[in-house]
């Protein structure tokens, strides 16, 4: 089978946090164990119902800020430096700029509302992808089977027709689960490599199992 879509996750993927320091120094202030102010909020209530569009940004920090005991100011700059370390990776934008016409390519995200707005006019990445695909626009979210269908319908090829990469791995089975072969991001190195390799093996009619 040949394969004709290349669908990406955002982030950790695309999006990946190359600067940890303004993070840290917000857990120790507020005296957070390794990998709580993480937790609190991509986790919290608030942040599940922003992934398929029933809250906002706002409400997220809002929720974060009352049960710190932060005011306005701290509410606004904890926010600030939540993402401040976050980068687009360039290389591997320009490497999915790389596969097109010979491929279609997608996002299949789950992220909250706002999020094109930095796609399209931020990052100004959004045109490497012939779909974008967002659970927060869609109301759905990885691993329901639905996001996956919808991404696939947009783009009009068959699941056994794409790939998708993401780095969590509940979501790389929902893919699989659905028919997708699927690769699990470790490293940009690892999943462009992972990538090549299994596009060389569908086009000479084989699989790696």
């Amino acid at each position: 089978m040949t394969i004709r879509a290349v669908f990406w996750d955002m982030g950790g993927v695309l999006l990946r946090t190359q600067d940890q320091s303004g993070r840290e120094q917000w857990r120790r202030r507020l005296q957070l164990p390794a990998g709580e102010l993480e937790r609190r909020v991509f986790e919290g209530e608030p942040a599940r119902r922003a992934t398929v569009g029933l809250a906002d940004e706002a409400q997220i920090w809002g929720d974060l800020a009352r049960s710190f005991g932060l005011n306005e100011s701290e509410r606004d700059q904890l926010a600030a430096d939540f993402f401040a370390g976050d980068r687009i990776d360039q290389e591997l934008v320009a490497f999915i700029r790389s596969l097109r016409p010979r491929l279609k390519t997608g996002v299949i995200s789950n992220a909250w509302p706002g999020i094109r707005h930095y796609l399209e006019q931020v990052w100004r990445v959004a045109d490497a992808f012939d779909t974008l695909v967002i659970s927060a626009e869609v109301g759905l979210a990885k691993p329901d089977p639905a996001i996956y269908k919808l991404a696939l319908d947009r783009l009009q090829v068959d699941a056994s027709q794409s790939i998708f990469v993401d780095d969590f791995e509940v979501n790389v089975l929902g893919a699989r689960e659905v028919g997708m072969q699927a690769i699990h991001f470790r490293t940009a190195e690892q999943a462009r490599a992972d990538l090549e390799r299994l596009l060389q093996s569908m086009d000479l009619g084989t699989t790696d199992g």
